[in-house]
């Protein structure tokens, strides 16, 4: 039953490493022209995103049906490997919870054949057992610490491991991925902030648990379509996700609000130098931190009480208009007050953090 489960659980684990989760070939366009206007543009692979994909900073590539991009397998999760994951998640608890059960049995067979009950105290000799049979392995006290060991181990792999199987599951059955849900989120919290009575609809779910299960694990291990078109329910159009996506990020860019750096920063992910607050406060993200000289411009998107998010703006022609994307510590920065019309800034600007 051990080498079963290591099996399986190898296969799917290296399944979802080296299958990858299948990328947005490089130049791709949409069939018609026109449904252009519905999609985003990555510059980096000098294509069009099509529906469900995300351009992955560390692979360096649009990913098909992206959930997420994993460092224990050092690739992303998304269309062609999602069961395999998913799969790798059920198995390594379940060989976990048998491992655990012949650790416990081992550990309370051996301690019990070796335990002496006295008037007033309880003594354990681990030299040898005080019943026969004694055992075909001898169980000393460096196999109890180790087993002991063995045994958190075990028990600890189940319940993270578990955990993130749960989350998967209750995405899979909604059709759905981890960045599909936070969009999901947002075109909520973006309607009810402007009050535009609009309803969002995700389109990818087909309203059975059990259709949405089949669009990930199949009998033949090949998901269902090719990953750049997909079926939308009843009442929904093919681009309606991303047509929020474009909504959320012209919103993003009207609620952004521009900074300026008045310190030096190195783009280290826990400072030193910019206080106490700062350097413990740092955000646990994979995202990165972007470097800052005195003087950069920032459109800052998102923020903590001590960390804020957002794009430096690069307006030298060598840079071509590219926008840096990272953390940086709020302590750097300032409000910069500018005109909109002559991106000038606004005389008696005050310094505002």
């Amino acid at each position: 039953m051990l080498l079963n489960w290591t099996v399986m659980i190898l296969y799917n684990y290296f399944s979802a490493m080296f299958v990858g989760p299948g990328y947005v070939p490089l130049g791709w366009t949409p069939e018609k022209s026109q449904d252009c206007m519905y999609l985003q543009y990555c510059k980096v692979c000098q294509s069009y995103k099509a529906p469900r994909s995300h351009h992955c900073r560390k692979c360096n590539r649009c990913v098909m049906k992206m959930d997420h991009h994993c460092p224990w397998i050092n690739n992303c999760c998304g269309y062609q490997n999602h069961a395999s994951f998913t799969l790798f998640l059920l198995l390594a608890p379940l060989g976990c919870i048998h491992a655990s059960f012949i650790f416990i049995m081992t550990m309370y067979t051996q301690l019990y054949n070796r335990i002496s009950f006295g008037w007033s105290s309880v003594k354990i000799d681990m030299s040898a057992a005080k019943r026969d049979p004694r055992p075909i392995i001898p169980f000393g006290l460096s196999a109890f610490a180790a087993s002991l060991f063995a045994l958190g181990l075990a028990l600890g792999t189940t319940i993270a491991v578990g955990m993130l199987f749960i989350i998967q599951m209750k995405v899979i059955l909604t059709n759905k991925t981890s960045i599909e849900s936070w969009i999901e989120e947002k075109a909520k919290d973006r309607i009810q902030y402007y009050q535009t009575g609009e309803t969002f609809i995700f389109p990818y779910d087909m309203g059975s648990k059990w259709k949405n299960f089949r669009q990930v694990f199949t009998w033949s291990g090949i998901p269902e379509g090719d990953g750049l078109d997909w079926p939308v329910r009843d009442g929904c159009h093919q681009y309606s996700l991303t047509i929020e996506q474009l909504k959320q990020k012209a919103d993003k860019r009207v609620r952004s609000v521009r900074y300026r750096a008045i310190e030096d920063y190195s783009g280290v992910c826990c400072p030193v130098t910019k206080g106490v607050k700062t350097f413990f406060t740092t955000p646990c993200t994979e995202e990165p931190r972007i470097a800052l000289s005195k003087g950069d411009l920032i459109l800052a998107t998102r923020g903590l009480k001590h960390w804020m998010y957002g794009e430096k703006i690069l307006i030298s022609a060598a840079d071509g208009g590219i926008r840096e994307r990272g953390w940086f510590p709020r302590k750097c920065v300032e409000k910069y007050q500018y005109d909109s019309e002559t991106d000038q800034p606004v005389d008696g600007e005050k310094k505002s953090k």
